[in-house]
């Protein structure tokens, strides 16, 4: 799954993995928001790596197997943070995500008969130092986001977005370049 080649999406060991990250998840989701040393604690477990303590995710956070997300320092993602980590979802220092936003890495043929033969393959996704990413942005499988981008709120991102950007729209398109 991690190679970038075909998998059994319903392969039992990886349904056994999103299990158990379900069932942490489940628990973050229903702590109160008061019991901020405990989410930190859960995250530590879940995640595949948090650079320090500095990390704040607003409840309700959807991963499948958390074990492929790694976030720099200083982290903060607002309500409804989905990551669909088949592949690698790395996020560097100093970054923050809007609500509603979705990373995803898993990908399916368009062909019908492929597609339910629960066949696919994941391709990482890479988001830079000190980039903001607005409400309800997708990042699709395999993109790039260098650093000192903002992405504007609703955008689509279906390829790389270079560093000291500012990128809009659906697809998303870089609409100003930054002093970098």
């Amino acid at each position: 799954m991690l190679s970038g080649k075909v998998y059994s999406a319903v392969d039992a060991e990886l349904l056994q993995g999103l299990m158990a990250t379900r069932v942490k998840i489940h628990e973050y989701n229903l702590l109160a928001p008061t019991e901020t040393q405990r989410m930190k604690e859960i995250l530590h477990e879940v995640l595949g790596h948090v650079a320090d303590d500095d990390i704040i995710v607003n409840q309700p956070f959807h991963c499948d197997y958390g074990r492929q997300i790694s976030v720099g320092r200083h982290f903060f993602a607002n309500f409804n943070f989905t990551v669909l980590d088949e592949a690698c979802v790395t996020i560097g220092d100093d970054c923050f995500i809007g609500p509603n936003v979705s990373i995803y890495t898993a990908c399916h043929s368009t062909d019908p008969v492929e597609r339910n033969s629960r066949q696919e393959w994941a391709l990482p996704v890479s988001i830079g130092d000190n980039v903001w990413i607005g409400g309800s942005v997708t990042i699709l499988p395999g993109v790039t986001i260098g650093d000192n981008v903002s992405i504007g709120a609703g955008s689509v991102v279906v390829k790389d977005i270079p560093s000291n950007s500012v990128a809009v729209g659906n697809p998303c398109r870089v609409v100003k370049r930054l002093k970098g």
